[in-house]
């Protein structure tokens, strides 16, 4: 720990476990440092970067103002998987805002990343540690696969809990609004702050400077295509399964996530099903997602085909967001109507 806060303060590229994936950090106040970062990463300056520090103390240099709302949520959910948008300070470089005037912040929960923040004591920027466009990193193992010889050190802290990014909630506008979703839910923000609202889904394609990481609209993808089918259960099966079997006989050899109850037939040698979870378990689903996408990529799939989960509130919601978004195709599956006799 005491080697990995070293490196930081000293310009280097630490990779370590949070709760929600693991991230490659950075001292965020290194504009050498940040720089470093970006290029390990191939990370596009137009998208910005999360600071992590260790207690709210350590925002204040951070941000020119304290909105209201940041006190109520902190004692709510921080440590934990909230990132708050704020005003920044003229001490944040340009680098990690994509040249905006707000910042990104968040106190993680992980005992790693709360050591290594004490430790180093200084605000560390730290996306995920994965090639940008990747699937996030939930293990160790996955950091190594993108980046290993790229940065300096990576901290093994096991498999991060949550499995997809941060709730991120702006407090720089009229109303308080979710960019994107993650552990912590509209519900669950509203029980603190009854105002806040949910942003439209962006997918943004263009270099237009972003307010929140996550945000554009080819993101967290395998190396292998990946097709999402949304619809009623039955109708998504059949076609996603049609789909298949389509592909592998024009010599595919396709990959398969699916819920742990799904009925998939038949089976092929040419077949990889990868189950994550119960149809209605976000929670599991959402640990397991980006490990599936790795999975398939690990073992050489041509095509993935994924079903699409029931969205519901917060983690649902996310997964939803991580699969429209690494998808290189969306086929709506619409209900069947019943036959009349």
């Amino acid at each position: 720990m005491a080697a990995a806060a070293e490196c930081l303060v000293n310009g280097g590229l630490v990779a370590f476990p949070t709760e929600t994936v693991y991230g490659l950090g950075a001292h965020a106040l290194d504009p050498a440092a940040l720089a470093r970062l970006f290029s390990a990463k191939g990370r596009p300056a137009h998208d910005p970067v999360i600071v992590h520090v260790a207690s709210v103390a350590d925002i204040a240099p951070l941000v020119s103002t304290m909105p209201p709302a940041v006190a109520p949520l902190a004692a709510r959910f921080w440590p934990g998987p909230l990132t708050l948008i704020l005003p920044k300070s003229a001490a944040v470089p340009l680098q990690v805002t994509a040249g905006l005037e707000t910042v990104a912040v968040r106190i993680p929960a992980h005992p790693v990343a709360q050591a290594l923040l004490r430790a180093a004591g200084v605000p560390v920027a730290a996306p995920s540690a994965n090639l940008f466009s990747r699937p996030s990193p939930t293990k160790a193992a996955h950091v190594l696969e993108d980046l290993d010889g790229r940065i300096d050190m990576v901290l093994d802290g096991g498999t991060a809990t949550v499995g997809v990014e941060s709730t991120v909630l702006d407090l720089t506008g009229p109303v308080p609004t979710v960019l994107r979703f993650g552990a912590v839910s509209l519900s669950d923000l509203r029980s603190v702050v009854p105002d806040v609202v949910a942003g439209a889904p962006r997918m943004v394609a263009d270099a237009t400077p972003q307010p929140s990481p996550g945000l554009l609209s080819q993101h967290y993808s395998p190396r292998a295509p990946l097709i999402l089918y949304e619809g009623g259960r039955e109708a998504v099966l059949d076609q996603l399964m049609q789909d298949a079997r389509g592909a592998i006989s024009r010599g595919k050899w396709v990959g398969v996530i699916a819920a742990n109850e799904d009925t998939l037939s038949p089976t092929s040698a040419n077949l990889r099903v990868v189950r994550i979870g119960p149809e209605a378990d976000a929670v599991a689903i959402a640990k397991r997602l980006f490990s599936a996408f790795r999975e398939l990529d690990a073992v050489g799939v041509d095509l993935i085909l994924v079903r699409g989960f029931p969205a519901g509130d917060g983690l649902g919601m996310a997964v939803q967001d991580r699969l429209r978004r690494a998808a290189t195709q969306i086929v709506p599956c619409p209900l069947r109507q019943p036959t009349r006799r």
